[in-house]
């Protein structure tokens, strides 16, 4: 049986796609090329399902949500705050699983930033 080997894109729409690109350039430092190619850290990914009634992902309207791996929670919150960004109060910890923190981007959508354990 074929699978699949990744995450190969994820893709916004945007009023202005040129500012919400920058907006992932400059907070949090997603240095994609002109194409959109941006060559992650290797590192786990999780695929999850959740309840359509799940407040998780923030706005019900919302229908996925981003997680993107970090090196360090408090340090990534501090620099979208310095910002100006739209960052979360509340961070979680799940034993073994590690921290998580949220911001909301630009353009509305909730995104998770995570620290594995």
């Amino acid at each position: 049986m074929e699978r699949v080997l990744g995450i190969g894109g994820y893709f916004l729409r945007a009023a202005d796609p040129v500012a919400l690109g920058a907006w992932y350039r400059d907070c949090l430092g997603l240095d994609a090329d002109e194409n959109g190619l941006w060559r992650q850290e290797a590192g786990p990914t999780v695929f999850a399902a959740f309840e359509s009634g799940t407040g998780y992902f923030g706005s019900r309207a919302q229908q996925s949500m981003l997680n993107f791996r970090v090196r360090d929670l408090t340090a990534m919150l501090a620099q979208l705050r310095a910002k100006g960004a739209d960052v979360a109060e509340e961070t979680q910890e799940m034993a073994g699983v590690g921290r998580f923190g949220w911001v909301t981007d630009p353009a509305g959508n909730r995104i998770e930033l995570w620290q594995p354990a």
